[in-house]
């Protein structure tokens, strides 16, 4: 029995947007160091990220890695970045994709940024304090 997908996007969709948004978070003037701190092989980087969004969107269970843990063990990762990341990867998804494809992944996409960021510190310090009324 085959599941159907959360999202209907396809592997060539998911690849193309996951290659523009590291070309823009490699660009970007906060975002890039941050990323370049633990990143410098960046197809591999790219490979496993679309293996993550490959099973989250289309339920593929293709994808081994503790996200959550990966982000607080970087220590350079806070969690105002992820207003920052979601803004750039929402710019891409409504380049790439259709309106509605590019919502439901945003919505997505939103929903695990907060999860990800939930009890890292801020820029200035402070551990972040999830909504959990948007949950």
């Amino acid at each position: 029995m085959t599941i159907p997908p959360r999202i209907p996007v396809t592997v060539d969709q998911i690849q193309t947007v996951v290659a523009q948004f590291y070309a823009r978070v490699r660009a970007h003037p906060v975002l890039g160091p941050v990323f370049a701190a633990h990143v410098t092989d960046w197809p591999p980087h790219e490979t496993k990220i679309t293996l993550f969004w490959r099973n989250a969107l289309l339920l593929e269970r293709c994808y081994n890695g503790n996200p959550m843990q990966v982000h607080a063990a970087a220590g350079n990762v806070k969690s105002d970045h992820f207003a920052i990341w979601l803004a750039l990867f929402d710019a891409v998804l409504e380049q790439e994709l259709p309106q509605p494809l590019a919502q439901a992944w945003s919505t997505l996409a939103h929903r695990i940024g907060r999860g990800l960021s939930y009890g890292l510190p801020s820029s200035c310090g402070k551990q972040s304090v999830p909504d959990l009324g948007a949950f």
